[in-house]
């Protein structure tokens, strides 16, 4: 199944997407946040299966939910630029069209 957005859209706290099958996805953005998948908020591991993640994870502000923009990544995911600046997280379209189902 290929998974592609139609429309995407960021209103106020939420990313909204529209998919290509007409089904849509409304994201709270500090859900979104603090489900970042990048290596140093979700972790990352070594070919042994060790986990390493950030022993100390930044305390976050209003302002660091907020989405500035976000870019395409490819035809497989989007890149989230946040309040602070931080835009390490690559979320795959799957991922985002799967995130209300994991809740």
């Amino acid at each position: 199944m290929n998974i592609k957005p139609n429309n995407v859209l960021v209103l106020n706290d939420s990313l909204a997407i529209r998919w290509m099958d007409g089904s849509e996805s409304f994201i709270n953005t500090s859900d979104l946040r603090l489900a970042c998948p990048c290596a140093n908020c979700s972790g990352e591991s070594d070919v042994f299966g060790n986990l390493y993640i950030n022993q100390q994870p930044k305390q976050l502000k209003k302002q660091d939910y907020q989405i500035i923009k976000y870019d395409y990544v490819g035809h497989y995911a989007i890149r989230i630029i946040w309040g602070d600046g931080h835009s390490g997280g690559i979320y795959s379209f799957k991922l985002l069209k799967d995130f209300n189902d994991r809740k």
